[in-house]
């Protein structure tokens, strides 16, 4: 019996040096956290920190609430990411609901607190659907904000970046452009939206590299364990999950462990693409959960590079 070209193609690429093989561990990580409600999941939040923490993160960012719902609890997470982990800690901020007397009051304590890198972002209302409203004494959008953190203090300023399009945004080349207002206001990069094909972020690098924004844009990844959620999150930012994917999860829902396995294995593959484009800084949305986060960056190559912190108090 001869091999069909299919077969031989499959036994090329099975015999093929492994995927993640060798790779240097070059890359640079960061990795993002929402505020605990409760003390509990203060204590759970603590475990995944001390998790990652030996991973060297460039940096970690806590997320803020529409309106500032998590004010408090945001700036209290930033500061004892900072006092006890000793981590560089991002504190979130939008223009959501808040004046400008109102923003300022708060970047001056994140900045007393110790925090010293911003992301600067609209936000959204809240509510799905309902649109952006600017508070009337308030920035109108990400750029205006950047501008005014600026004018406060000398911030390190992250902006967001969207591959396949902000909802809001009335053309891709408007949404370019929106981008390159936050960085010429004085944002030191982007940080893009999540998505799920390597392929959206080269045809977006090149976007950038043709509209001269030379600034660093880092890929935003979400390793998917929960497909409905995921579902959720990509309807209100316009992200598009393949059809692929939706395929390789389905009939796993009873399944956790092996849903989790799945999971790893697409995020992994997904980064190593990204990696053989050229990619070698990563920041993950980690919903407040390490193994998944802590599996890729093993696979590409990345090994503790700090002394693992004490466990949750």
């Amino acid at each position: 019996m001869i091999a069909s070209y299919d077969q031989l193609r499959e036994a090329r690429t099975a015999l093929d040096t492994p995927l993640f093989a060798g790779l240097p561990g070059d890359i640079r990580v960061s990795f993002e956290f929402f505020p605990p409600k409760t003390d509990a999941l203060m204590s759970q939040l603590w475990e995944v920190v001390t998790t990652l923490a030996p991973l060297g993160p460039q940096f970690v960012s806590v997320t803020y609430g529409a309106g500032g719902s998590t004010r408090d609890r945001t700036h209290g997470t930033v500061a004892r990411i900072i006092g006890e982990a000793r981590l560089p800690a991002a504190a979130h901020l939008t223009c959501v609901d808040a004046s400008k007397a109102e923003i300022r009051e708060v970047a001056e304590a994140y900045w007393e607190a110790g925090v010293r890198h911003v992301v600067a972002l609209r936000g959204d209302m809240g509510a799905p659907g309902v649109p952006f409203t600017p508070h009337p004494e308030g920035y109108a959008n990400a750029a205006e904000l950047v501008t005014g953190l600026k004018e406060i203090a000398p911030f390190e300023i992250s902006v967001a970046a969207y591959p396949e399009t902000h909802p809001d945004a009335a053309s891709p080349q408007a949404d370019l452009d929106n981008l390159k207002r936050k960085l010429d206001a004085g944002a030191s990069r982007a940080i893009t939206q999540f998505f799920f094909d390597a392929e959206t972020f080269f045809r977006f690098r090149d976007r950038l590299a043709a509209a001269g924004i030379d600034a660093p844009v880092i890929p935003g990844i979400l390793p998917v364990s929960n497909v409905a959620q995921t579902r959720k999150f990509a309807a209100a930012c316009g992200a598009a999950i393949p059809s692929w994917m939706e395929g390789l999860f389905e009939g796993l829902d009873t399944h956790p462990p092996a849903r989790q396995l799945v999971a790893a294995t697409i995020a992994a593959e997904f980064c190593r693409r990204l990696y053989a484009g050229g990619v070698r800084d990563f920041h993950f949305y980690t919903l407040n959960r390490a193994e998944l986060s802590y599996a890729i960056c093993h696979l590409l190559g990345l090994r503790p590079k700090l002394p693992a912190l004490e466990a949750a108090a």
